[in-house]
């Protein structure tokens, strides 16, 4: 099978997203999930000349990364400026400078006002600046869409003056996001075989939601590498989503990557944090949404030999199938989580269970799968509707200047227990005090929180409930749980209480 390079460029174009910025440990951790975890081929770290904070981060990868053998795969956009952007490169340490360059005749005279003998002969100077540095040298066409469309003649003697420089790759920007999956096909093959020698990078942004289809076709094609960003990210509606990409290729282009499917979903969550850009619960792959089946009519297919599965088997992603519960899921719904449980119902038993979802989901209540077997206690007047943990009081305070704190008084199984704490914020201050009586009192493990979401209904009004939902990590699975109120910190006391009651339980 061909071999296709994925180039990541999250920590360049990925952090120009309107309000995302990084800083240098956080790049370092990106960069590193991205080599030594997922595997990209490559990944683009920073643009030269940015900031000081810019320098210290490629500073940073670059020497990390010349310990761990991969020097070579970190690269830094430059611009033509002669020997000013190719020492500040090799200055960070840097081995590889992606140099932007403009793709087409209309850029090249409107923005640079230069002609193209001009701009060519400026960046053959900078090329060879690059060089006496010590760099290795790839070459961005910027905005090579409109130039392959309206001045294809400048795009192909801009290539033909450049391929004696030493030119490692040329990489094809569809910079503003214009072109259709044929449109790239045509043009792309039109580079491949007027260059057949040379290593054609594809770079798409999604402005009309075309950039993983572009990129599958620029791949069949014959492109040799491939541009993403975790999460999609990048300027304006962002690039090419590497999850979707390594997914589409694998499958749909019969090429293979170096990418680790199995940890995307946790280097997604890692962007996400780190970006403060949460990841849309419908976004293919990594999305919270994309591996549950709601209609109950899918898990009864699900049943009778995946009849509702496709090659996106979550496992390869390090995630599993799941089933969701409400009004529209149905019975079938309700025994997969059952089975996954190893609870055993009658038919009659599981149908009073399913009519009681339903009716928490006319009500609009979210019911969870970590929710069920408190249902079915509760239907069934077993135990396992008791609270195990009760909050019998506690006070949360807050003044300038000083750090929130927390008294809790739990009952736990019958026994009472009260800690006081102070925390970042009043829940962390109620958590950190819970914590102390499940570790302290009752020599527990208590989980970490993951994932933190409220919900805010649109209006205004200060007295519109909002619902929080947090994810928990415990003994290596994750517990959904949610929790609804006006006040916003007291929903996310609702939610913890049912996240011990489950770990009590």
């Amino acid at each position: 099978m061909r071999r296709i390079e994925i180039m990541d460029t999250t920590l360049r174009d990925g952090e120009q997203t309107n309000g995302v910025n990084f800083v240098p440990h956080e790049k370092l951790l990106i960069a590193r999930f991205l080599l030594q975890s997922a595997r990209v081929d490559r990944i683009e770290a920073a643009s030269a000349r940015v900031s000081q904070g810019e320098r210290e981060s490629v500073s940073e990868i670059c020497a990390w990364a010349a310990k761990n053998g991969c020097l070579e795969r970190i690269e830094v956009l430059g611009f033509v400026d002669g020997d000013t952007s190719a020492s500040w490169i090799a200055g960070c340490g840097g081995k590889v400078m992606n140099l932007l360059t403009k793709g087409s005749e209309r850029h090249c005279r409107e923005q640079l006002g230069k002609t193209p003998e001009q701009h060519i002969a400026e960046i053959r100077e900078t090329i060879a600046a690059a060089i006496a540095n010590g760099l290795e040298v790839n070459i961005y066409l910027e905005d090579w869409s409109n130039g392959i469309q309206n001045s294809p003649e400048y795009v192909f003697h801009l290539v033909e003056s450049l391929q004696d420089c030493g030119v490692r790759r040329f990489m094809l920007p569809d910079t503003l996001g214009v072109l259709s999956p044929s449109q790239v096909t045509e043009y792309v093959g039109r580079m491949v075989a007027r260059f057949p020698g040379v290593h054609f990078d594809f770079h798409a942004h999604n402005d009309y939601d075309l950039a993983v289809a572009n990129t599958l076709a620029a791949v069949e094609a014959g492109c040799s590498g491939v541009h993403t960003c975790v999460n999609g990210l990048g300027e304006r509606a962002g690039n090419a989503a590497l999850s979707s990409v390594q997914a589409v290729l694998a499958d749909m282009a019969e090429v293979e990557t170096g990418v680790d499917e199995s940890r995307l979903h946790e280097l997604s969550r890692m962007v996400s944090s780190y970006s403060c850009t949460p990841i849309p619960a419908n976004r293919p792959i990594v999305g919270d949404n994309v591996f549950t089946q709601v209609a109950g009519v899918h898990a009864d297919g699900d049943k009778k030999n995946n009849l509702y599965c496709n090659n996106l088997i979550p496992e390869r992603f390090g995630r599993k199938r799941e089933y969701a519960l409400g009004k529209t899921s149905g019975k079938a719904n309700i025994l997969k989580n059952l089975e996954s449980m190893h609870l055993d119902l009658t038919p009659e038993q599981t149908r009073r269970v399913t009519d009681r979802i339903i009716e928490l989901g006319d009500k609009k209540e979210t019911v969870t799968p970590d929710d069920l077997p408190f249902i079915v206690g509760d239907v069934l007047g077993h135990d396992l509707s008791q609270e195990n943990v009760k909050l019998l009081s506690y006070m949360v305070s807050t003044a300038y200047g000083l750090k929130p704190t927390a008294i809790v008084k739990l009952e736990v199984k019958g026994k009472v227990y009260e800690e006081q704490a102070s925390g970042d914020g009043q829940y962390d201050a109620f958590v950190r005090a819970v914590r102390h009586i499940f570790r302290d009192h009752l020599k527990m493990e208590f989980p970490w929180l993951s994932d933190y979401a409220v919900s805010i209904p649109p209006g205004g009004r200060t007295d519109a409930l909002v619902q929080t939902r947090i994810d928990w990590d415990y003994n290596g699975r994750t517990l959904h749980t949610r929790g609804l109120d006006a006040d916003q910190v007291e929903a996310a006391i609702k939610a913890t209480m049912k996240m011990l009651n489950i770990i009590v339980q």
